[in-house]
């Protein structure tokens, strides 16, 4: 997979490496995102600019931590064949003031909730969702898990029962 990496106004850190490596581990969780056609732009930026892309694109006027917008299905992903021309699976932008303010909520580095946030927002281009159903939400946490766990970085939903 492509990785294209905008960095606007983020504090000085190792961002892009990181990056690659929550979708290394994004990829080690759910094989369809192993595609090496595939592409992604992630943006890191303010709670500004993700507000108005909230506001334009999902309808929604606030600011939020992550957004990800899809340019193909599930369906078109897992028929994606290996050989061909780069493709777009999506956008992904990661919004510092929310993120930071929900690390030190939970108590963790801007770090771990940045990787954890990448790999949440991988697994949405790769077409899981945590809003439509309850199990699909256990699903989609399970595989964040794994994928942190991959990374070294401990479960950010805690004690919580994923439906094991």
């Amino acid at each position: 997979m492509e990785l294209e990496i905008d960095i606007e106004g983020w504090p000085k850190g190792e961002w892009e490496a990181l990056a690659r490596r929550a979708a290394a581990a994004a990829m080690g969780v759910e094989p369809a995102l192993a595609n090496r056609r595939l592409a992604v732009s992630l943006l890191l930026t303010s709670d500004a600019e993700v507000h108005a892309l909230n506001r334009e694109w999902r309808g929604r006027d606030r600011p939020t931590n992550v957004l990800s917008f899809p340019m193909m299905s599930r369906a078109q992903l897992l028929a994606l064949e290996a050989k061909g021309p780069p493709v777009l699976l999506g956008d992904i932008a990661l919004a510092l003031e929310t993120c930071a303010r929900e690390a030190e909520t939970k108590g963790i580095s801007l770090a771990d909730h940045f990787a954890h946030l990448v790999v949440h927002a991988m697994l949405h281009l790769a077409g899981h969702d945590h809003v439509t159903s309850e199990a699909e939400a256990e699903a989609m946490e399970r595989l964040e898990i794994a994928a942190l766990a991959i990374m070294g970085i401990a479960d950010p939903y805690g004690d919580r029962d994923h439906g094991e």
